[in-house]
């Protein structure tokens, strides 16, 4: 391997065209990663990508990409319902892996997923990170303290609304960087506001609180179709899902994905116990203080993570190039991460469970850890 991580881009959508190809391609990364490939099924989109951002090569397909091999890891940046099999690909090929979130869809993905790469010698990252920030950290050691006393309840969660039909930079053109269709976030399998949005606060939530041990549902869907475009995209995956989570001892978390109407904080929990309450960055309605709080107040809540520095404080999606940048450290410097494959097994693990509660109407054990 090189002196620097050479990284594939799998899929030139949009988390990939808003998020990691303008920071990974920033001068200040060149020592530590290069971006060397992209792929995309639609081959125009990852020539204009390439083109775009100076990327010296560009594929139609991830096996043309990995057979090429000039790449040491990739960041997968395709449709959720994908992540499983081009993550195994990567990993069956050498290369070390960070999933944008969610990293699978099922549980048994994940385990198999997670012992392969522990078989090939291969790393793996799976965004979002939630635990990198500094905030999340703070508030994590005010409750082991006792800040809260008894814990009592706490909520998570996020809605669509039409975020993702009005992401104009890449929905609103006639190129194929812009004119990008938003369909599979409303499909079978890996769409759903689950796997896309609640996943940041259940991250930030078991992070906080640890694993929890069972789940109930209710889900369905309740939006059958959207407009985008002068097009009706119709839906078949669940977007409206309420479920209870029960971390054992009468402590329980209500949790939500919804087609609309979301709680404020971005879904980040909300956390009572017996002597107070924390709500985003307050303690009982007062400052919670952590390294990094002012950049957050000036930047947004990724102005404290460790690598998001100097311009791209000011760049979208920030948080997702952390994640990758966790991927680079360990490679490089070996240095292990928080944002574990095995702490996003978790999180899939609650939400493939949710999905049978709500179709079985039975409560469901959960087995995994991290």
């Amino acid at each position: 391997m090189s002196d620097y991580v050479r990284l594939g881009i799998i899929g030139a959508g949009s988390i990939a065209l808003r998020g990691l190809f303008p920071h990974l391609t920033m001068e200040d990364v060149r020592n530590r990663v290069r971006i060397t490939a992209v792929c995309d099924p639609v081959l125009e989109r990852a020539q204009a990508a390439a083109a775009k951002f100076g990327v010296p090569a560009a594929y139609a397909t991830m096996e043309d990409l990995l057979a090429a091999g000039n790449v040491d890891a990739v960041s997968i940046c395709s449709p959720i319902g994908v992540h499983y099999e081009q993550g195994m690909l990567a990993v069956e090929h050498g290369v070390h892996v960070h999933f944008n979130k969610s990293m699978t869809t099922t549980v048994a993905e994940a385990d198999r997923l997670i012992a392969t790469a522990r078989r090939k010698g291969v790393k793996l990252v799976a965004s979002p990170g939630e635990m990198l920030r500094p905030r999340h950290q703070k508030i994590k050691e005010l409750i082991q303290a006792g800040a809260l006393g008894r814990l009592t309840w706490a909520v998570t969660g996020s809605a669509f609304g039409t975020y993702h039909e009005d992401e104009a930079s890449v929905r609103s053109g006639d190129d194929p960087l812009t004119n990008i269709n938003p369909a599979w976030y409303f499909r079978k399998p890996g769409g759903g506001p689950l796997y896309d949005m609640t996943v940041y606060g259940l991250h930030a939530m078991t992070g906080i609180l640890g694993p929890a041990q069972r789940v109930t549902a209710f889900s369905g869907v309740r939006v059958h179709a959207r407009e985008f475009r002068g097009q009706l995209l119709p839906t078949d995956m669940d977007d409206n899902t309420l479920m209870v989570l029960d971390f054992g001892d009468a402590f329980f978390a209500f949790v939500y994905g919804v087609a609309a109407g979301n709680l404020p904080n971005l879904g980040r929990p909300l956390i009572f116990g017996a002597q107070g309450v924390i709500n985003g960055a307050t303690l009982n309605g007062q400052p919670i203080e952590y390294p990094g709080m002012e950049l957050d107040a000036e930047f947004g809540m990724n102005g404290s993570l460790p690598h998001v520095v100097g311009q791209h404080r000011v760049l979208e999606e920030a948080h997702v190039y952390e994640d990758v940048m966790q991927l680079v450290d360990w490679i490089l410097d070996d240095a292990p991460t928080v944002a574990t494959a095995e702490h996003a097994r978790h999180v899939i693990e609650i939400f493939d469970a949710t999905y049978r509660s709500a179709a079985t109407g039975q409560a469901q054990t959960l087995n995994t850890v991290f």
